[in-house]
């Protein structure tokens, strides 16, 4: 098995681990106080996956959405990106299984060239080189090896999915050009994870999103063939000094030129 491949394997142990973690918290504890138990599940998931990568890749760094952000993951090879409980506030409400664990591994270099550094960042270029996403509560894990395949498209109006809670105006803009219906789920896992399933095609989303809200997510779907860029087409660049990456264009391939034709205007300049 290539290190790459045992990277994903990795991923997915790891994501598969902290799921079932998370469910047997559910039953546990209960739904009474949804603010415990969200804080809780995010606790444990975060030290469970942060323990286990210390044991098994202890040269390598990790940003975590739970953990404190060592900025020498700037010069490190190779860092984890991981959002232990992605999804909170579903995880907290009885009956939602639109919640996820995600795990990612940036290498330097990647896929693409270590020549230098990117314009404006600090950090060496790089590439998302092996993930997992699950969704404990659907039973599934998704890894980007073996690469997933994307179910077939099920014809009809294109569905664009969106945040439950803070979709912004441009899922609306994209939705109309498209003539299309909006869905709402709640994890950023769990929305690229719909089109994989064939229950959405498009998932966009503006402001409010983080590294760790779309590395495993984005190499996933990447893996599975599916368009993933920011919303004006640039590429999502990883491992940089602030990890705010705030919007994000997943998709299936047909439908990549009509949502950029709508999204390239607004987006303003690339960060």
């Amino acid at each position: 098995m290539t290190t790459v491949g045992a990277d994903a394997v990795l991923a997915a142990e790891l994501a598969r681990a902290a799921g079932r973690m998370l469910m047997t918290l559910r039953a546990e504890m209960g739904f009474d106080d949804p603010r415990a138990l969200r804080d809780e599940g995010d606790r444990r998931s975060h030290e469970l996956i942060t323990a286990a990568l210390a044991d098994r890749r202890p040269g390598d760094a990790v940003l975590s959405e739970e953990g404190k952000d060592d900025l020498g993951r700037l010069t490190a090879d190779r860092v984890w990106i991981v959002d232990p409980l992605d999804g909170t506030r579903e995880f907290g409400e009885p009956g939602r299984t639109d919640w996820a664990v995600h795990v990612a591994l940036w290498a330097a270099g990647g896929t693409g060239s270590r020549a230098g550094e990117v314009p404006g960042r600090a950090a060496p270029a790089g590439d998302l080189v092996a993930a997992a996403v699950a969704l404990p509560a659907a039973g599934l894990v998704f890894c980007t090896e073996p690469p997933p395949v994307p179910a077939s498209p099920a014809g009809g109006p294109a569905r664009i999915v969106a945040s439950r809670s803070r979709a912004p105006a441009v899922v609306d803009e994209v939705t109309s050009a498209l003539a299309g219906q909006k869905l709402t789920l709640g994890s950023a896992g769990a929305k690229a994870m719909a089109i994989l399933r064939g229950e959405a095609d498009v998932y966009v989303h503006a402001g409010g999103l983080y590294e760790w809200d779309s590395a495993a997510p984005v190499a996933v779907a990447r893996a599975a063939g599916l368009h993933a860029s920011r919303i004006d087409g640039s590429p999502l660049i990883y491992n940089v000094r602030d990890p705010l990456l705030p919007d994000l264009l997943i998709c299936r391939a047909e439908y990549v030129r009509d949502v950029l034709a709508v999204t390239r205007p607004s987006a303003g300049d690339p960060l």
